[in-house]
């Protein structure tokens, strides 16, 4: 699904990413590697006992990293630049350990910078699992290499 350049992109646009079934050991890799060290990532019996969710989820943080990695993955933004920064981001729903889940990214809008060799485009993407739950949404501006002048 290689999109390469500003000019591929065309507003409504919609594109999937493959699948990736969340394990337990991503999730403790990640609580481990990046310090979240509550009861709710790390402490079973409370999870179990305690929280609202009763099984291992995995941090917000994680579920945004694991959909922007399957993002570039795809071929998606092959053609990017810069993250240059997120609008709004909705977690409606946990990602929890066991979840296959796929990244769908429409083109909100586009438009040309001042700099004739980029653009930014505006996405708005979405990780659903394979229940069709929607886990986290948000919107993001992504700088795009133009294609070069012949």
């Amino acid at each position: 699904m290689t999109v390469e350049y500003f000019e591929d992109f065309t507003v409504g646009a919609s594109y999937e990413t493959h699948a990736r079934t969340v394990t337990e050991t991503d999730i403790v890799t990640f609580v481990n590697l990046f310090g979240f060290f509550e009861p709710l990532f790390i402490d079973m019996e409370f999870v179990k006992n305690q929280s609202l969710f009763g099984s291992r989820i995995a941090p917000g943080s994680f579920t945004f990293a694991l959909a922007e990695g399957m993002t570039i993955q795809s071929g998606l933004v092959r053609g990017g630049m810069a993250l240059l920064g997120v609008q709004e981001m909705k977690i409606p729903a946990p990602l929890r350990c066991g979840d296959t889940v796929h990244v769908k990214v429409t083109v909100l809008s586009k438009r040309e910078t001042s700099k004739p060799d980029r653009g930014i485009v505006t996405f708005l993407q979405q990780v659903i699992n394979h229940k069709g739950d929607l886990l986290l949404e948000y919107t993001v501006n992504r700088m795009i290499r133009r294609r070069p002048a012949a």
